[in-house]
């Protein structure tokens, strides 16, 4: 059915990868992102969960009505619902597929679910002909597959293709295979499987115990031809298989894998930044691919073997992930369309000619303070000026902090809340604090700040400091973020942003909880 020289890569950033704690994103958010994804030319783009929210079934439509290129989905248990309103979400895609899924594992059914095995079998058969009724694309998921009995997946998978399934999905759902356990499982599946060549094998593993591209890479060796992965291995606990190493490790070790993906790699470097600057989840220097330090040498001896020849020390060349794109692109003196032109190919397009004078006159007075712009200066001045951020309840105004050696640093702060203007002031331990602590005087969230991290986001004493904080409150967690050449500032503004999230009162179901 599938062409076995073809590695489908399903991204699912927007779904599970929106999963992690305080990564949750608006519709426009999520819009640029999957026009990212689009242009990495990924296959298969999971939009979100429609059932979870009214805004989550917003997203996954307007994800669905503006990507042409990539195939939208929309996750669904096997329910009524689900499916139904996944299937309304997708209305209007170019090509669209509703993924269901169940549990099959001995602790998911007998304590969540409740279900005996053969129910579960009977439910996913009539969860697969519900969708295919709705949409011919359809992929059915054994949750917890990774600790199911092999004899139960034959028999489950077996049924769900015969109802129509197209994509037989294996998840890791909790990250407890090893890669040699894993690949067995997926070759044995689908050797044992009579019509298992009626449909794709896929695998979608969590990292939990740090495995989960090994596993994938393991289940592509032996058979799989999908993979379902989130950029910079975003994802719930402690994330998903990472799609730059997946991607890159496949065509990289051609000598061992007989596929390969269609992606533009050279958009890799551009989707982290974006993702990690939605999302305010910073990339370790050390991650593989799009880590600062991926391609750097230090040691003097690789530096020159590097030097003299490439291949000493480097199995890839950086520019073929996007790394030679970051490049200084604008200046002081550029005009408003080079600004729109370049933000275009990041994968930003301002929505109205309003917005985009408003991000100018942002650029302009950054270059006042910065002579030099580059790539990650722009990206980090879209994402702070909040030009995708929605219901908006309160702005800075203007921050005067005072620090002096000897004297308790002091912070006034004017802000607007709900359209009216307030100020407050405080004192802390340093300035941040006393910001941080003024803020929290006008807005009373009562929160805890759990997180507060800065980076540089380019080289220089005139490079702006990007901050993210994590705010928790009842339960709720919430990332904010801000940049700016002043790293007190920036502060203020990830802290507000953060207050903007926490305010935001929207429910969202969870797919994994909740009976089915």
């Amino acid at each position: 059915m599938s062409n076995p020289d073809k590695l489908i890569i399903f991204d699912t950033t927007l779904r599970d990868g929106e999963q992690s704690p305080g990564a949750s994103m608006t519709r426009d958010e999520k819009l640029r992102i999957a026009r990212a994804l689009e242009k990495l030319r990924v296959d298969v783009i999971e939009a979100g969960f429609p059932i979870a929210s009214r805004g989550d079934f917003e997203a996954v439509q307007a994800v669905a009505r503006s990507i042409k290129e990539s195939t939208i989905c929309g996750l669904a248990r096997a329910t009524e619902k689900d499916i139904d309103r996944a299937g309304e979400a997708l209305r209007e895609a170019n090509t669209g597929r509703i993924h269901t899924f169940i549990a099959t594992s001995p602790i998911h059914m007998e304590q969540k679910l409740r279900m005996s095995p053969d129910e579960v079998v009977e439910q996913a058969v009539w969860a697969v002909k519900r969708a295919r009724n709705l949409i011919d694309d359809v992929e059915f998921s054994a949750e917890d597959a990774g600790r199911s009995d092999i004899d139960f997946l034959c028999r489950i998978f077996e049924r769900a293709i015969d109802a129509g399934a197209t994509t037989i999905n294996v998840p890791d759902t909790v990250g407890y295979n090893l890669p040699q356990q894993f690949g067995e499982t997926i070759r044995t599946l689908i050797e044992r499987i009579p019509n298992s060549d009626k449909a794709v094998f896929s695998v979608h593993c969590h990292n939990d115990l740090g495995l989960a591209s090994a596993n994938s890479l393991a289940a592509v060796l032996n058979g799989a031809r999908q993979v379902e992965c989130t950029i910079n291995g975003l994802g719930e606990r402690a994330g998903n298989a990472s799609l730059e190493e997946v991607v890159m490790a496949v065509r990289t070790r051609r000598d061992l894998f007989s596929c390969d993906s269609n992606l533009d790699t050279t958009q890799i470097v551009n989707c982290s930044r974006i993702v990690s600057g939605i999302t305010g989840f910073p990339v370790q220097p050390n991650k593989a691919i799009v880590g600062a330090n991926a391609f750097a040498h230090e040691a003097g001896i690789h530096q020159d073997g590097v030097l003299k020849s490439r291949e000493t020390y480097e199995i890839m060349r950086a520019e073929d992930v996007g790394w030679s794109q970051n490049r200084m692109v604008l200046g002081k003196h550029s005009g408003r369309n080079a600004f729109r032109a370049r933000l275009v190919e990041l994968g930003v397009d301002y929505g109205s000619e309003e917005e985009l004078n408003e991000g100018f006159r942002s650029f302009k007075e950054l270059a006042d303070k910065k002579h030099e712009i580059f790539d990650d200066d722009l990206l980090a001045l879209v994402n702070d000026a909040g030009f995708s951020a929605e219901n908006e309840r309160v702005n800075l105004v203007s921050l005067r902090v005072c620090s002096e050696t000897g004297e308790v640093p002091n912070a006034n702060v004017v802000l607007t809340l709900d359209g009216v203007e307030k100020s407050g002031s405080s004192t802390g331990g340093g300035p941040v604090d006393a910001a941080f602590k003024a803020i929290e005087s006008i807005v009373r969230t009562e929160s805890v700040l759990e997180l507060y991290s800065v980076n540089a986001i380019t080289s220089g004493t005139d490079a702006q400091g990007e901050v993210t904080v994590r705010v928790r409150k009842a339960g709720r967690i919430v990332n904010g973020q801000g940049a700016d050449t002043d790293i007190v500032i920036a502060s203020a503004k990830a802290y507000v942003n953060a207050f903007n999230k926490l305010l935001q009162s929207e429910k969202r179901a969870h797919p994994q909880l909740g009976d089915v």
